[in-house]
């Protein structure tokens, strides 16, 4: 948890803010910082199967190690980047170790759960990543409003890497973790075919998510004219996303998955259309919490739906399945977020958000539910 705190940690300090370093360093246009932007989400899109498939075949610790090492030197290369394409292609091979690392980090935590605590502790190993969202992008942007340094900010990102990498060394893992897996090579040793309507799914509630999180300083700036709201934003985020893990902690417990799934995803439906529906502090500062609650629900329901669907020597191809289809929503949100915000304006893109939220929450109702009923493996 302390290493994948750190690692979201590093994350954070600089995702808020790229938009405004690129507009204000290179003068990118919408368009043009969605297009960079996306780079990072596509290439850790592609390097995630294949993540998986090493995880589940090779020593974890020694996978987790490689990944967590090439993350953090990664940080230096923003340093480095003194032009547009320079930083565009850092930013962009930097999602293949940020892809990696998450699955193969997610997956030695599940190896240490007892697994009669499984579903519940995915869901408290969830908080970390959560913290860091409630006090990396206060803080990046405090460090910001101060210093106006951008550069500080790389090197703090780097550091706080770099500590991640050191934890994790210390993590000790039996044995019996290091899989000879001799099966022969097919797209199931990639992506969990048999979850792949769940992956479907969790495609729309990524694409709400990359456009919101990825826009929300620059709409809040030129719109709203809120000028230090974003981390304050990303606060009552994560302060919803830790009150969900707490009170949903029961269900997972009772392995009320599909209930936990339905509860997040209607409230964060609410929480996205306020945003947009209410131009103002209410419905800025409110859709934040209400959004975080909704994902604190719907995350750990939805990886353990799809762990649920996995053997025990498939959990990095599961945990990387349901990862992929975060970020391809992800990509997709960051990407057409920034055209239809350069076509149409950025109230056009919002309401497309809650628009596409709620085909998600339809085709869970209509089918994924039950289609998680009948494929679930009792272990």
């Amino acid at each position: 948890m302390v290493a994948n705190f750190s690692l979201f940690t590093a994350f954070y300090l600089l995702t808020p803010l790229l938009p405004l370093y690129l507009h204000e360093t290179f003068g990118a246009t919408k368009d043009v910082i969605g297009l960079v932007l996306s780079g990072y989400t596509i290439t850790a899109l592609l390097f995630r199967p294949f993540s998986g498939y090493f995880v589940d075949s090779f020593p974890r610790k020694m996978v987790l190690m490689v990944c967590y090492t090439a993350f953090a030197i990664f940080f230096a290369g923003y340093l480095a980047a003194s032009t547009l394409l320079l930083f565009t292609i850092v930013r962009t091979l930097h999602g293949g170790p940020f892809g990696a690392l998450t699955v193969a980090n997610s997956t030695v935590a599940i190896d240490v759960l007892p697994s009669s605590r499984r579903n519940e502790g995915i869901g408290y190993y969830g908080l970390s990543n959560n913290l860091a969202m409630a006090i990396a992008p206060s803080f990046a942007i405090f460090v910001y409003t101060q210093t106006h340094n951008f550069e500080l900010l790389f090197w703090l990102a780097l550091l706080v890497a770099t500590f991640g990498l050191i934890v994790d060394s210390t993590v000790k893992l039996e044995q019996k973790q290091v899989l000879n897996n001799k099966r022969a090579i097919s797209l199931d040793r990639f992506f969990l075919k048999r979850g792949w309507l769940l992956g479907v799914n969790m495609v729309f509630f990524g694409f709400c998510f990359g456009v919101l999180s990825n826009y929300l300083a620059i709409y809040g700036k030129q719109v709203m004219g809120i000028t230090g709201g974003t981390g304050t934003w990303f606060m009552l985020c994560s302060i919803g996303l830790i009150l969900s893990r707490l009170q949903g902690g029961k269900a997972l417990r009772q392995g009320r998955l599909t209930h936990n799934a339905s509860e997040g995803m209607l409230i964060s439906l609410v929480g996205y259309t306020l945003f947009i529906a209410c131009p103002n502090y209410l419905g800025y500062y409110g859709s934040a919490l209400l959004i975080g609650l909704g994902n604190g629900h719907l995350w750990p329901a939805f990886q353990n739906m799809m762990i649920s669907m996995a053997y025990h020597n498939e959990r990095g191809t599961a945990n990387s399945t349901i990862l992929i289809s975060w970020d391809v929503g992800m990509g997709l949100g960051i990407l057409l977020g920034g055209i239809v915000a350069e076509h149409f304006g950025y109230s056009t893109a919002f309401w497309t958000v809650s628009f596409v939220n709620l085909v998600g929450v339809i085709l869970y109702f209509a089918r994924s539910r039950n289609f998680f009923l009948e494929r679930q493996i009792e272990q």
